[in-house]
Order: C-alpha cells, then sequence, then structure tokens
C-alpha cells in the first residue's frame, strides 16, 4: 500500500539529513508544498531554525510570463522559502528515493482578499472572509486554474494534490482564532459560508431566488443557532432552518459553481501535463461541506481526476462514498500523525487497516516536517509492518 508524507520545502533545504529521514519512514512519495497559505510551522529538527513563518499565501517557486499585467497572480515567499525552495527540496527528495507530488493549496489566501477585497467570500450580514476568495468570481477562477497548472507541474513531479479546489466558509484555522463561542453545528456553518457577492446574488437569481430575501431568511435562519438553540446538523438541519426548497436552490448554486470550477482546474492540468501524471482532489463526499476538503460529489469527482485524498482524522468512513463510486480510483486515507496536534500515530497500523477494508488504496501522513521525533518512530514502526 503506497504510503506518502505532506512535506514543507523548508522541511528539507538546509538540512543534509532530511530528505534520507523522510524516505527512512516507510514511504514511497513525497507530497511537497508548492503553493501554501500562511502559516506558523515547528521545524523539530532543522539545523538552522526551530519556527518558520510563512507571512501570507504563496508560492514555493519562480512564476512564469503567464501572470504578467494581471491584477490577480500569485505572491512570492519571503525568506521563508527564498528562490526556486520547491526545486531545491524536490531534488534531495528525488535523491533519497522519493517519487514527489506537487501539493498545491488554492481557493484559500487571506493575502489576496486583504489586498483584493471584492474577491472575497461575503456572508449574508456583509462580513467579508479574505481568506476565502469566492470561486464563482470570473477573474478569481480563471486566477485560480492557472496556479494550479504552474504549481501542479513543476519539473521532476510525477503528481498533484490538489487543495480547497472549492468553496471556503467560515471555518480557518487562522492564528488566535476566536470564533468558537457558539456551536453552529453543520447547519450553521452552511448558512455562514454562503456568498452574498455581486456575482453569487446574480447566481442565486438564476435559480429563482431573491439575494436580498434569501439574505434576510439566513439572518433569521441563524438567529437562534446565536441564542444557543441546539443545531440539528447534516442537510436536514440546514432545510429546517431555511426551508427546503430555498436550501435546494443555494446548494444547486454552490454545486455547480465548484464542480465546473474542478472540471476546469483538472482539464488545464491534464493538457499541459505529460502522460501519466496523476491528479488528485482533497475532498469530502459531502457536497455541501466547505474548506481544504471541499465537498464534492463522489462519482462526478472520480470522472474527472484521477483520485481523492480523503480526511480521516475523525475516523475513515468517509472513504465509503468514493470507494463505492469507482473501483479503479486512487483513494488516499489521509492521517494525522503528530500527536500535539491531534494524531494519533500510535494506532496508524490500526488505522490504516480499516482504512483498506472500506476501500483505501494509498496512505497520507500529516505531517513528516511537524511531528517529533517520538512520533516518527511510531509511524516507522506501523509502515514497516503494512
Amino acid at each position: 500500500m503506497k504510503a506518502s508524507t505532506f512535506v514543507y520545502p523548508w522541511d528539507v533545504n538546509g538540512d543534509p539529513g532530511a530528505a534520507d529521514r523522510i524516505a527512512g519512514l516507510g514511504v514511497q512519495q513525497a507530497t511537497l508544498a508548492a503553493a501554501y497559505h500562511s502559516t506558523r510551522a515547528l521545524t523539530p529538527r532543522h539545523p538552522r531554525h526551530r519556527i518558520v513563518t510563512a507571512e501570507h499565501a504563496s508560492v514555493l517557486y519562480p512564476t512564469d510570463a503567464r501572470w504578467e499585467g494581471r491584477e490577480l497572480r500569485p505572491y512570492a515567499a519571503g525568506d521563508w522559502a527564498p528562490g526556486d525552495a520547491f526545486g531545491d527540496a524536490l531534488s534531495e527528495l528525488v535523491r533519497a528515493g522519493l517519487e514527489v507530488h506537487t501539493w498545491v493549496v488554492l481557493a484559500h489566501n487571506s493575502r489576496l482578499g486583504a489586498e483584493h477585497p471584492s474577491t472575497s467570500v461575503v456572508n449574508a450580514y456583509g462580513d467579508r472572509y479574505p481568506w476565502a476568495p469566492c470561486i464563482a468570481q470570473p477573474a478569481t477562477r480563471a486566477y485560480l486554474v492557472d496556479l494550479a497548472v504552474e504549481a501542479a507541474l513543476r519539473p521532476g513531479a510525477a503528481g498533484t494534490e490538489l487543495e480547497s479546489l472549492g468553496w471556503y466558509g467560515l471555518q480557518h484555522l487562522h492564528a488566535h482564532d476566536k470564533t468558537g463561542g457558539v456551536p453552529l453545528g453543520d447547519a450553521g456553518m452552511y448558512l455562514m459560508a454562503l456568498c452574498f457577492c455581486g456575482t453569487c446574488r446574480e447566481g442565486y437569481g438564476e435559480h429563482g431566488l431573491d439575494a436580498d430575501s434569501l439574505a434576510a431568511a439566513v439572518r433569521a435562519a441563524l438567529e437562534p443557532l446565536w441564542r444557543g438553540a441546539p443545531d440539528d446538523g447534516g442537510w436536514a438541519g440546514v432545510e429546517k432552518l431555511l426551508g427546503a426548497g430555498t436550501a435546494v436552490a443555494t446548494r444547486a448554486w454552490r454545486d455547480e459553481t465548484a464542480r465546473t470550477l474542478q472540471e476546469s482546474a483538472v482539464r488545464a492540468v491534464r493538457a499541459a501535463a505529460p502522460e501519466g501524471f496523476q491528479i488528485l482532489l482533497h475532498a469530502d463526499p459531502v457536497t455541501y461541506h466547505v474548506g481544504a476538503n471541499p465537498g464534492v460529489d463522489p462519482e462526478h469527482i472520480l470522472s474527472v481526476a484521477d483520485g481523492v485524498v480523503v480526511p480521516c482524522a475523525g475516523g475513515p468512513d468517509l472513504l465509503t462514498p468514493f470507494a463505492r463510486a469507482r473501483a479503479d480510483a486512487v483513494i488516499a486515507a489521509n492521517f494525522p500523525v503528530v500527536s500535539q496536534m491531534g494524531g494519533s500515530p500510535g494506532t496508524l497500523a490500526a488505522d490504516v487497516a480499516r482504512a483498506r477494508e472500506l476501500g483505501a488504496t494509498e496512505i497520507r501522513l500529516y505531517h513528516a516536517g511537524l511531528a517529533s521525533d517520538g512520533d516518527l518512530d511510531a509511524i516507522r514502526e506501523a509502515l514497516a509492518g503494512l
């Protein structure tokens, strides 16, 4: 069973032992960040630093001429990933015997929202989410498709894993996040993710909804949750809060928008890629879910991409809809393995066995660079037994 671990370029560059240490875990692949959002990351073994602060979303390689004259374009990294940081790390990982795939974060970019506020998701209260580009806007869609192609097809990469290729919402995991005081639940999070930018307002109209009336209905539906009423959860909870017909119309607009963006991005990457280049999407089988693993229809997405990377932090049940949809697809179970960040490296062998029973064909480990020595020992032991 093929295993890959996620890695940042700064985990490898400047550390002569990093690539061999990663290969020594027993993985066959490194999924290496080529375009990534802002973060503050620990580097517990690096000989030159212990903390890397990526101040904004950036590409970790030099961009090409496709961006000349364009208002929306990727940002270069600062001193956390100078030059061709991705290419330098790839060379070391390949030297250690690892296949390298690009890890590309797309619709998650706070600097883009700060500098171009009109590109952001706007909720029913008029609040903007600068970390969440609205994927319905034509200029944003063109930017995301071109970024997917450029970042995915770095020289030497054998495949790509596209993250955040869909709607993003209230959830951000931002530094010093203070948004968890009221338990909105699944239904509340959907309502808070509905976008009311100009493009989305027109889109709702195409599905028979008046945008002003819809925004008022969303605010009214959320009011009991702000006062502490329980969220019934799931899609039934959305329909109860918003009304079944209205809820279905909002989902029709959002599902179509995400689906066509995913089709466009994968098609563009495939058209420019060499033969055999693998294209996976980080995905959730519940279509109205938002975030780094956006909701998709399993049958549809597996007719477009070669497979999916599925979050398994809460267990492997999300694998089943994808495994049922297409027998020959890559279904990669993504396990957090950093114990101090909620991972469970000590149960990895059992978790992988269960994931395999539910249809997983590969595994992903988050994240070799962030893990402690003890976590790495547990990972190494688990993979040796597979």
